[in-house]
């Protein structure tokens, strides 16, 4: 066995266990928080982290994609633009969630779609390569679209400015997102075995990192999660399945074959949390990084139980976990 297949190897152990690892650190978290908090003062960089491995992933091919298909992705985005926020502000109001908490929910609701959503595409038998290109969009359109997002609803509630928070997503997403695909294209030109190494290692950091920010959220709001983690926790449960559910009935509705409703659903339901954890953490006090790390946490069950509906439909046995995994 080559030294490539074993990293290959580390990486697709790392990313098959990734909710394993989640639950044991937030456990682990909970149980010794002084332990993790300091992990606080890193949750940014370490976004930047995963983001970069995002870009790793990229290729021209995805974006060539936008203009074969501008359709299903203007669908897929516009749905994923829409229906999530709004389902968080709804949420917040019928639940009566307190605005700190509550704003962690519309971070989520107006975060972009995140890489989780790509690999429970492929595990549920949706197209993939709309999946790609709908995370590439809403997440270079970001730095827009989710200030405009959290100043419409939560405007009253906060002191950040639209400026702000879109400064900080241009630099915590954006550039290290175009960063990955520029050292991507440059590794395949000039070092292909290095581009090779870099996606096969990059997973289980990504995985590594996120299970830190989850830890350290959890490390930094034990009391909180110990006081209100039942009505956080139904806040997070409808907010995600309502969010696959709409994004799975918007792409049928409109016309699109089941593979790429299932892509929509999940580019819908699953969000980058780990965005709506440094945004919190950056601008808002720490318990609005609540809803976002349990985001986190949850997502990561319910995309592969409804990939697993979805190949069950099919007749068919669930794929072994693709190490291509982002885990936010």
């Amino acid at each position: 066995m080559t030294a490539l297949d074993r990293l290959e190897r580390v990486g697709e152990f790392t990313s098959k266990y990734f909710v394993l690892w989640v639950l044991v650190a937030s456990a682990a978290a909970l149980y010794s928080p002084s332990a993790f908090t300091p992990i606080g003062d890193y949750i940014t960089p370490l976004l930047g982290v995963i983001m970069l491995g995002m870009g790793l992933t990229l290729t021209p091919e995805d974006f060539r994609r936008i203009v074969e298909r501008p359709r299903d992705v203007a669908i897929g985005a516009a749905a994923q633009w829409l229906v999530m926020p709004t389902l968080a502000y709804a949420l917040v109001v019928v639940l009566g969630l307190p605005w700190e908490v509550g704003i962690g929910l519309i971070l989520v609701g107006a975060a972009p779609g995140g890489t989780a959503s790509n690999v429970m595409t492929y595990l549920g038998r949706g197209d993939v390569a709309l999946s790609v290109t709908i995370t590439t969009v809403t997440t270079i359109a970001a730095p827009l679209v989710m200030p405009a997002w959290i100043v419409a609803l939560a405007g009253e509630q906060i002191s950040v400015t639209f400026a702000q928070l879109s400064e900080t997503i241009i630099w915590v997403v954006l550039v290290p997102v175009v960063a990955g695909l520029a050292l991507r294209l440059l590794l395949d030109r000039y070092a292909p075995t290095a581009a090779k190494v870099g996606l096969s290692v990059f997973p289980a950091i990504s995985v590594i990192a996120i299970v830190a920010i989850v830890a350290a959220v959890v490390g930094l709001n034990v009391e909180n999660i110990l006081t209100a983690g039942g009505l956080v926790a139904v806040a997070v449960v409808l907010h995600n399945g309502l969010g696959l559910g709409a994004g799975y009935g918007v792409g049928k509705l409109t016309g699109m074959a089941e593979d790429r409703a299932r892509a929509c659903a999940f580019e819908v339901g699953l969000q980058n949390s780990g965005l709506a954890v440094a945004l919190a953490t950056a601008f808002f006090d720490p318990i609005a990084a609540l809803i976002p790390a349990l985001f986190s946490v949850w997502h990561n069950v319910s995309g592969p139980a409804l990939a697993t509906l979805f190949t069950r439909i099919d007749g068919e046995p669930i794929s072994e976990y693709d190490p291509s995994v982002g885990a936010d």
